[in-house]
């Protein structure tokens, strides 16, 4: 969906009433669906479980959906085959049960090709993100749109890692982008989503253990790890209202400095075989308001 189509399509909401302005009512600019993390493979559990997640969706009528990533089980060690089988029953689901507008973050697992030990893949013109950046139809890895007095940003939080695997955090240039475009964006709420969390305590109680010296772990993989320089920047823009994220399968929600930070669970829950340290499979349904408010209901579907 392009942009001009979305600022389009915000006149077909419903207007309010004088009434609730004189009473102090808040004013709900819309609701947004998020889902994460669906992990769709072939198999009646993952197909079946994401098509009810999005038939429940539409049946909760948000105005929009928001996706950060994890679209499929995995396309970071598979093949090309494997990877559009995949990729071809994620679209097909979506197809089939959603008539939503939905824009989109790429997750770890829709990279293809960075854990294949295929060095020719890295010759094929959609190895790394550029595949999911073409499936879900992305304007580029990293994007934003605005909606009424809201901007939404679009991160993409997963980079190559030299050391081995991957890293959560923003490369220089996605870095410089967001920093000059919080610039332009002084008289919108602002909402930031990305797949990793840039902040979250789930990302610590993820391994649902201490470790033996007595500390909780926060990998590298869990959390932003250049949380401090996105915070400094954050620090300058009291309008950034909240950070929504997936990626831990668990539920948090975090007051930190004036901004609030969401990590809304899975789609999948524990990838398909029940809860992950007790949270359920589930969606968040989001309200945004006029003052920069925002209600969270999470939903098991």
């Amino acid at each position: 969906m392009k942009r001009k189509d979305f600022l389009i399509g915000a006149s077909l909401l419903p207007a309010f009433s004088l009434t609730d302005i004189a009473t102090g009512k808040k004013k709900k600019s819309f609701s947004i669906a998020h889902i994460t993390d669906i992990h769709v493979k072939p198999g009646a559990e993952p197909e079946n479980g994401m098509a009810k997640a999005l038939q429940s969706v539409q049946a909760s009528r948000p105005d929009f959906i928001v996706n950060t990533g994890d679209c499929i089980m995995d396309a970071l060690e598979a093949d090309k085959a494997k990877t559009t089988t995949q990729w071809n029953l994620f679209n097909t689901i979506m197809k089939a049960e959603n008539k939503l507008p939905v824009y989109s973050c790429i997750g770890n697992h829709d990279i293809w090709g960075w854990f294949n030990k295929d060095e020719q893949l890295k010759q094929d013109k959609v190895y790394g993100k550029q595949w999911a950046v073409n499936e879900l139809q992305l304007p580029g890895r990293y994007y934003h749109i605005e909606k009424n007095n809201w901007a939404f940003i679009f991160l993409d939080s997963t980079q190559l890692n030299p050391a081995g695997g991957y890293i959560a955090n923003l490369d220089s240039q996605q870095m410089e982008w967001l920093s000059s475009l919080l610039n332009t964006l002084t008289a919108k709420n602002v909402c930031i989503f990305s797949h990793i969390p840039i902040l979250s305590i789930c990302a610590g109680l993820f391994f649902n253990k201490t470790q033996p010296d007595g500390d909780l772990l926060i990998k590298r993989n869990l959390m932003h790890t250049d949380f401090f320089q996105l915070n400094s920047i954050f620090f300058k823009h009291k309008n950034i209202r909240a950070c929504i994220s997936g990626h831990i399968h668990m539920q948090d929600d975090i007051m930190y400095a004036g901004i609030r930070y969401l990590c809304n669970g899975a789609i999948s829950g524990n990838w398909w075989h029940g809860s992950f340290n007790g949270f359920e499979p589930a969606y968040a349904m989001l309200d945004f308001f006029d003052d920069g408010s925002i209600i969270r209901k999470m939903i098991q579907y």
